[in-house]
Formats: C-alpha cells, structure tokens, sequence
C-alpha cells in the first residue's frame, strides 16, 4: 500500500515545492519578517499536498486514458508506472489526490480566516490548476506551456510570501515569475519524450502543434529570459547583488541548451539532459536562497 502511495505521489519529485517554499521564507526573512513556526509547517504541508494532488490526478487520469500504456518511460517522464504495474490499485491514486487536495482547502481556509479574503485569488486558481491540468489544460497549448509555472511560481511562491510577511513586494513578483518560467521549461522539456503517445490520447501541447524544433527554441529563451529578469530585478533593487550569484547555475546551461537542441528527437540521448534540467532548476533556485540568507545575515 505504502509503495503504491509513493509511486503515485512521486515523492521523489516533492523536493521542487520545497525548493519553492525555501525561497519564499528567504525572501521573507530578507524582507524583515516574522515567522510562526506553525504557520511555516502549515504552509509546507499545504505546498507538498498540492504537488501530492496534481501528481496523483495526473497518475489517475493517464492510467484511464491509457495514455500510461503508450509512454516511453524515462525516470523524468511517463509517469511513474505504478498503476500499470498494479491495476486494482487506480483507486488509491484518486483518492490520495482527493484527500491531498483536501488538505490544500481546509488549510486555505484557514489562512483565509487569518489573513482575509484576497489570498483567495491565489487559492482558488491553485485548485482549478490542480484538478484540470491533465484532463483539459494538455489540450490547450499555451495554457498547458504556462500553466505548471504559474502554479508553482505565482501562486505556491507568492502565496507562501503573502502568509510570512501580508505583503507581496516588487521583488516577490519578480521570483515568481522566475520560478514559473523555471517550472515551465521543466514540464516542457518532460513532454518530449511523450509527443506520439500524447498525440494519441488528444493531448495538443507545443511540442506536438509547433513541434521538437521550435519548442527547443522556447525552452532556451524562457531559461535565458529568467536570467535576464533576475539582472533587471538587482539592477532595480528589487533583489539584492547577492542573489546574482544564482547566475553561477548557467554553467549548467553551456551543457544543456546546445544539447536538448541536438537530441531533441533522441529520447534515448536526451533523457540524462531530463535529469540535467531539473538539477539547474533546483540549483538555480538554492543559489538564490543561499544569497538571500546572506543578504539577510
């Protein structure tokens, strides 16, 4: 049972919300606040029962798709074959995603209750996100390119900055774009290994309508646009020289860029560039953690 609930967490994947909570509360603390313990462990709890939700309805609905049975698997993308492996188990997976979302509610409502009503526009599109993304957002293609970064970045980012200090400066706006263009590029990079099974179910994402080519060429502009936004954010003092050093993650870059571009078609070559994106992505982010901590100490 305990295995069949990791697998369709894919809990080896929880550490990208905890990434994302880490340099709310950094950011926060540069910015003066105060913290509540409880309220942290709140809004960590809330941050992984959203990734928890989104993962498993995406596990649950690719299964009775059958879109699980037509993927290539890599360790980055396809899903995690639990509920191909185990059948009699696909229930588990909805409710785990049910029971997560629950949680996700009940403690949103309770912030709400604390901190008013306006947390709603960053709540209330969160669960939209989580329940429709496999079933309807892949059909759509620039919701579907934008829609997972919005949901990590301007809505898990923001809203964990909105709990620690009720407030959400020039700075917390521009990491939240950041963090969603970072999380965009990873799902897309994800999706093309997936092209002819997720043209099979109706999925029309970019990689399917403007092909491997062009999809290349948003994933390179989309990484350099976040460091081009991080410059202009120093440059305003919206964020501090500190954080500059999170630029030190594009050496990563030099390798991956010129490398999804040369094996785009390749799923064989391109899968060890899967696992490279996800460790700049994470790099990226605990640099600009690290360098707020500094700027704060």
């Amino acid at each position: 049972m305990l295995k069949i609930v990791f697998g369709v967490a894919r809990v080896n994947f929880l550490t990208l919300a905890l990434t994302c909570v880490l340099l709310a509360f950094t950011f926060s603390l540069y910015q003066g606040a105060t913290f509540v313990p409880a309220e942290v462990a709140l809004v960590v709890v809330m941050a992984l029962a959203a990734h928890v939700s989104v993962n498993a309805f995406n596990e649950y609905f690719d299964f009775r798709s059958g879109l699980d049975f037509l993927t290539q698997k890599t360790p980055f993308s396809g899903g995690s074959n639990t509920l191909v492996t185990s059948p009699h188990h696909a229930h588990i997976a909805l409710w785990l995603a049910w029971l997560s979302l629950l949680v996700v509610v009940v403690g949103g409502l309770f912030l709400v209750a604390q901190y008013g009503w306006p947390l709603l526009w960053i709540g209330l599109p969160g669960i939209i996100i989580i329940y429709t993304y496999t079933q309807y957002i892949n059909r759509l293609p620039l919701v579907c390119l934008f829609a997972p970064g919005i949901g990590f970045g301007l809505l898990m980012t923001l809203g964990s900055i909105w709990v620690f200090q009720q407030s959400l400066v020039a700075g917390a706006w521009l990491l939240g774009v950041i963090i969603s263009l970072l999380v965009s590029n990873l799902l897309l990079l994800n999706q093309f290994p997936d092209v002819a099974a997720d043209q099979q179910v109706g999925r029309r994402n970019y990689p399917i309508v403007l092909g491997l080519g062009a999809s290349s060429a948003i994933f390179s502009i989309l990484y350099l646009l976040s460091f081009g936004l991080l410059i202009l954010g120093v440059s305003l003092s919206w964020l501090p020289n500190y954080t500059l050093v999170a630029l030190l993650s594009g050496l990563l870059l030099i390798k991956l860029l010129p490398a999804v571009i040369r094996h785009r078609a390749n799923i064989t070559e391109l899968t060890p560039y899967l696992g490279l994106n996800v460790i700049f992505i994470h790099l990226y982010l605990l640099l600009l953690s690290a360098s707020l901590l500094w700027a704060w100490w």
